[in-house]
């Protein structure tokens, strides 16, 4: 199954059309990676002095009924309009945490719909969705109601981070995929290094969610934009919708369209045979090996998302400026998106995952004896395993896409998907605990735990991208054949 890739010849690996449709998604995607960093300016852990009657101006007391908030740094956040403090502090881990369920549900629902409906409808309910939502948080008076609004710009950002991610895959070569790793997170970084810069000058939760979520209004045109994934068309026996898009995708790469029916037809002839067009998430655990696959990857995605997350949230607790903090762990994302993309050309998908994992687990053994008073140092090693972690996150992104089959690759992301959203909801909860070397102990054994679930795995590296599960059954029978 390492053959030439046929849609490859016809469209080319990554063209001048492949390009322009990462641009406008790396654009759409903006509002929707601004929250999953912005928590940390968002609901962060607030500092108080108590002014009731005989608690002597008390610093963080409990109970309080009377707080006084520093607001040196954010001038109003979640926790100040509502008072989560004391007895109502598990709300804010709530509020923290409720992005991470709509994100579970949202990866769900948008793969079903990619899969069943399409990728290029998904890609735009997601889109539009999430710049609804996020600017209705913002002016909302309640606080179940924000949480309400933080469970649906989640799951739009499930959507969005699956749905776009698949359709460049699809949408270009298997000698491409590496440099994809880097490409694809372009977005998440922008993001992250803009947002410590935005919420700098905009200290006020709500102004900040109506900042970072309505100018992208402009994704209402992108109806007109975004294409079909030709793969997805083939899968459906979309025929000549399947051309029409090839076609149109060949002209604007100045590439020959003469072969692009006979390609098409010889490709819905060989999926035809094995009657495999529709998949469902009960597809997932009917065959031998997509029950394995399936199950592996979910419990990486969840151990990758806890630490990483869990490091995330933990660096806008540390002591010096937090928009300094993030802006710093941000910036250091930007040589990670060099490093993935070499390790994806160069180094097994297995051995690179296993790497990632356990290296973020021993910085973070690490980092427990490290003096609380060596305050560049904490924050130096909390950015080191961050940046690891990240690596990792875009690893698995590519290998799950890489493992599953086209009729179950959105459904088979959304999956793993919930199950990161489960150790996403989980890490507020382990941040918050009252040891600190406690906390970290869990996101370091957590990480290990991830790497010794990547050894079973197969490997992906430079092969063409299967369609139907049949082919992923047999992917080793075929192989051994060939040789």
């Amino acid at each position: 199954m390492t053959s030439d890739d046929p849609l490859e010849t016809v469209i080319g690996r990554f063209g001048k059309y492949q390009a322009w449709i990462l641009l406008l998604l790396t654009m759409g995607r903006l509002p929707s990676d601004f929250q999953l960093v912005n928590v940390v300016f968002v609901v962060p852990s607030v500092q108080y002095v108590c002014m009731d009657e005989g608690t002597q101006n008390l610093t963080n007391h409990c109970p309080c009924d009377n707080p006084m908030y520093d607001t040196s740094a954010i001038v109003n956040s979640v926790p100040t309009t509502w008072n989560l403090i004391c007895n109502k502090k598990h709300l804010a881990s709530l509020a923290q945490s409720s992005l991470q369920v709509g994100i579970l549900f949202g990866s769900i629902l948008y793969g079903y719909i990619s899969d069943r409906y399409g990728r290029r409808i998904a890609i735009l309910l997601a889109l539009m969705s999430q710049i609804f939502f996020v600017g209705t948080s913002a002016i909302v008076p309640q606080l179940w109601m924000f949480i309400v609004c933080r469970l649906l710009i989640g799951a739009s950002v499930g959507g969005t981070l699956i749905c776009c991610y698949v359709m460049l895959v699809e949408l270009s070569g298997k000698s491409f995929r590496p440099y994809l790793t880097g490409l694809n997170e372009i977005a998440y970084t922008l993001s992250y290094i803009l947002l410590p810069l935005i919420a700098y000058f905009v200290r006020d939760w709500r102004y900040l969610q109506l900042s970072i979520s309505m100018p992208w209004l402009f994704v209402l045109f992108y109806y007109n934009f975004i294409p079909e994934s030709p793969r997805w068309l083939i899968t459906k026996g979309k025929k000549d919708q399947a051309i029409e898009v090839l076609t149109y995708i060949a002209k604007k790469n100045n590439r020959p369209t003469n072969n692009i029916k006979h390609i098409v037809e010889k490709e819905l002839l060989h999926n035809n045979s094995d009657q495999q067009n529709n998949g469902s998430y009960l597809d997932l655990f009917k065959t031998p090996k997509m029950r394995v696959y399936t199950l592996i990857n979910a419990l990486i995605w969840l151990c990758c998302s806890h630490t990483f997350f869990g490091i995330n949230q933990y660096i806008g607790r540390l002591d010096g400026n937090i928009y300094l903090n993030v802006f710093l762990s941000a910036i250091g994302f930007v040589p990670a998106l060099f490093l993935v993309v070499a390790l994806s050309l160069y180094v097994s998908r297995k051995m690179s995952m296993v790497v990632t994992f356990v290296g973020t687990g021993l910085v973070l053994l690490v980092f427990i004896f490290i003096p609380s008073d060596m305050k560049y140092a904490t924050l130096g090693f909390a950015i080191v395993g961050q940046i690891i972690m990240y690596i990792a996150f875009i690893l698995i992104y590519l290998y799950t896409s890489e493992v599953f089959p086209t009729v179950l690759r959105n459904s088979a992301m959304g999956f793993a998907s919930m199950f990161a959203r489960i150790g996403g909801f989980i890490a507020p909860f382990v941040v918050n605990l009252d040891s600190e070397w406690g906390s970290i102990l869990v996101f370091s054994a957590v990480s290990l735990l991830g790497g010794a679930l990547c050894l079973p795995l197969r490997e992906t590296k430079d092969t063409v991208l299967l369609n139907t599960i049949e082919e992923t059954e047999h992917y080793k029978k075929k192989k051994t054949q060939s040789q």
